[in-house]
């Protein structure tokens, strides 16, 4: 009989202690993880940090088109105004003389100018289908109305990859995640960690829900009893390890370069992964979420319900950037949502389900300062359905070519079956 970390994973998200894995992150090499000393980092290591926006997030006040006059003939309470000096900052902040910010992601704004974001318009899956649930499962999956694949397409991706299988530490995929996401359940193991205090390892600023300070001992306590005594020694050095997290002082971690992560469970999210990365514990890709895009009601325009979630969103992702400096030349965030929203307003001036959004990408080895994709207007004419914005990029020419370009998959159209890949339709994000 064995326990094997893929079962334990499978059946929640605290499955930080599994069989065989001692000899790789003993007591000392948790410590690091705790304290987050930054030491000399591994050279080349290339990190792809996948963001989920859950709920459809509408792209088109996230990056308005305040050149297409459709737009605000569209939009007549919830556009945001153009950059003029009249709506001062209430309006778009401009990056081309077409395509500019939502008011509330200035924070992004100087990553831009330095030429490290670029943004993807238009893009998305082919699908129709305007359920949440569906739509984001087949995007994780990297598929378009295919339910037979039930693996993600980042684990397929790793598990492209070549890599030195002795060098591989536990920590090679973890989701920010109380379960594991579709998009990295398959053969390459990884973990599910909703909060590294969990574990008793966080940092200053932050204070776990009494839902979080009991899971170390309920975790103990469902370890202990399905495995009983085939551990033996290793699992009392496992909680051993625990132990050592309890007591050491998680505040002495703090963000570097003037960092400053928003509250709440997106900011610490992204906070936990800049400690990782900076720890050297071997995170190749790292996921995490943030929801609140599905504004049927009173979705605002400069200000308001929307407007707030742009501002945590960005204001994370900058931190995010911030905090991990120099580290940023090998790694790449990538930003999602299912679909997008319908470009005329609803009654309740809010948007319903949609197509195409936009997506982002930022980091080091970024082509960025740059707006990609087609644009296809938003005239009556130009709408897909005659309600909502037409696809131009395809999600998986995007995720193809930061899977073979940046993390080094050598077969990409293994990792996205029944999709007819071309290097030709990627968008040239990379400037590799």
């Amino acid at each position: 009989m064995t326990l094997t970390r893929r079962a334990f994973l499978k059946r929640g998200g605290l499955a930080l202690v599994s069989v065989g894995t001692m000899p790789l992150w003993g007591p000392s090499f948790l410590q690091q993880l705790v304290f987050a000393a930054d030491p000399t980092r591994a050279a080349g290591k290339k990190i792809l940090i996948c963001i989920f926006q859950r709920g459809a997030v509408d792209g088109l006040s996230m990056l308005v088109p305040f050149g297409d006059p459709s737009y605000y003939q569209a939009r007549s309470e919830i556009a945001i105004a153009q950059p003029t000096q009249k709506a001062g900052p209430q309006g778009v902040l401009d990056l081309n003389g077409f395509f500019g910010l939502h008011p509330n992601m200035a924070a992004l704004l100087p990553i831009y100018k330095s030429g490290h974001l670029a943004l993807i318009h238009a893009c998305g899956s082919p699908s129709s289908n305007r359920s949440h649930f569906d739509a984001q499962d087949f995007m994780e999956c990297g598929v378009a109305d295919d339910k037979s694949i039930r693996t993600g397409w980042l684990n397929r991706a790793l598990l492209d990859c070549p890599e030195d299988r002795a060098k591989l530490t536990p920590f090679r995929a973890v989701s920010m995640t109380s379960i594991l996401p579709r998009t990295l359940q398959g053969d390459q193991e990884a973990l599910a960690i909703p909060d590294l205090k969990s574990f008793g390892v966080g940092a200053a600023g932050f204070t776990p829900s009494s839902a979080t300070t009991s899971a170390a001992s309920g975790f103990e306590g469902m370890y202990e009893s399905a495995v009983g005594d085939l551990l033996h020694g290793t699992g009392k050095d496992a909680f051993d390890a625990i132990g050592m997290l309890k007591a050491a002082d998680p505040t002495k971690y703090s963000p570097r370069n003037g960092a400053s992560y928003p509250n709440g469970a997106f900011g610490r999210s992204l906070m936990q992964i800049a400690q990782m990365i900076k720890a050297n514990i071997g995170v190749e890709v790292a996921f995490a979420e943030i929801g609140g895009w599905d504004t049927h009601v009173n979705q605002g325009g400069a200000q308001g319900q929307l407007a707030n979630r742009f501002t945590e969103f960005s204001g994370g992702l900058a931190a995010l950037y911030q905090d991990l400096g120099d580290r940023m030349n090998d790694v790449v965030i990538l930003t999602m949502s299912e679909f997008g929203r319908t470009v005329r307003q609803n009654g309740n001036r809010g948007t319903d389900h949609g197509h195409a959004t936009c997506f982002m990408v930022l980091g080091g080895p970024v082509r960025g300062g740059k707006v990609f994709g087609k644009w296809p207007g938003l005239a009556r004419e130009q709408l897909f359905e005659a309600r909502d914005l037409m696809l131009t990029t395809d999600y998986r020419d995007v995720f193809a070519e930061l899977s073979q370009k940046h993390l080094g998959a050598r077969d990409v159209d293994k990792i996205f079956p029944n999709h007819k890949l071309n290097a030709r339709n990627h968008p040239g994000l990379l400037a590799v």
